[in-house]
């Protein structure tokens, strides 16, 4: 379930696609004319987001039933019935678009992290999200990846140390900036070193990095870097992994796969609103 006060989001996203009003459903249905609808799931996938559409239908209207079958996290088929909604039909027009491309983009990233999961699965790699989301839905986003079994990279930017190349240029080299990190930062946060060759690796490591992060390696000489780590620091595989074979890349023996993808480029799954008369 998502812990989350969405009418910020919710009030924004409804004057951005309503505007002075929905002129269409005023123009054409009764005031006072109930209706039942039905979601309808259009290709199989992932369940997610049924809080946010359950939000979406309680702020424009309260009176709105609103019943799922699944709970986030729920494999569904297509052709299946995942929930129903009654109430009155301006009401339910005017929230129908906000919920559904909410439930549609979660449920994508959800299914598309679903799919990535079980390319590894038997292995100790897992599947991590990036910070390259959507401006605006980062925690609906991050919270769709958690359902489809992935794990969750740093939420923002006060999460954690991640020295990437242009740390490393502005701060004079991987050791000045990890030394300069370690006196600056709380003893509880870790810190994470991007590298792309085996002498900055070799560097990382002699400074006490926590994490590596292997960027735009081949597998070969990731499987060479994992053994070169020795278990001294978690391993992390970055750089358009979701291009990648991933079973190949979690048989490196890397700890983490991050992937951009699962929220910058993800297709929405196809679930429709239905009313029956």
């Amino acid at each position: 379930m998502l812990d989350l006060n969405l009418n910020d989001l919710i009030e924004k996203a409804l004057k951005e696609d309503v505007g002075t009003g929905d002129i269409t459903t005023l123009s054409t249905i009764p005031a006072d004319k109930t209706i039942t609808g039905r979601f309808i799931a259009k290709e199989s996938g992932i369940l997610c987001g049924e809080d946010v559409a359950r939000a979406v239908f309680a702020f424009v209207d309260p009176a709105i039933e609103l019943n799922f079958f699944y709970k986030d996290g729920d494999k569904i088929t297509k052709g299946e019935v995942i929930a129903t909604v009654s109430g009155l039909a301006r009401s339910i027009l005017t929230g129908e678009r906000l919920a559904l491309n909410l439930l549609q983009h979660m449920s994508g990233i959800a299914t598309r992290t679903g799919e990535a999961v079980e390319k590894v699965a038997g292995t100790k790699a897992r599947i991590a999200d990036t910070r390259k989301t959507t401006p605006g839905l980062r925690v609906l986003e991050k919270y769709a990846v958690k359902c489809g079994g992935g794990s969750n990279h740093r939420f923002n930017l006060a999460d954690g140390v991640l020295i990437k190349d242009n740390h490393i240029e502005a701060a004079g080299g991987i050791t000045a900036a990890v030394e300069m990190a370690r006196r600056n930062i709380p003893h509880t946060l870790k810190i994470e070193v991007e590298i792309e060759t085996f002498e900055q690796l070799r560097e990382a490591l002699a400074a006490g990095a926590d994490i590596i992060m292997l960027d735009n390696m081949s597998n070969e000489d990731m499987k060479k870097a994992v053994e070169i780590v020795a278990g001294r620091a978690i391993t992390e595989a970055s750089g358009n992994m979701g291009e990648k074979d991933l079973r190949a890349v979690a048989e490196t023996g890397v700890d983490l796969i991050s992937i951009g993808a699962l929220t910058h480029s993800v297709k929405a799954l196809d679930i429709s609103l239905k009313f029956k008369f």
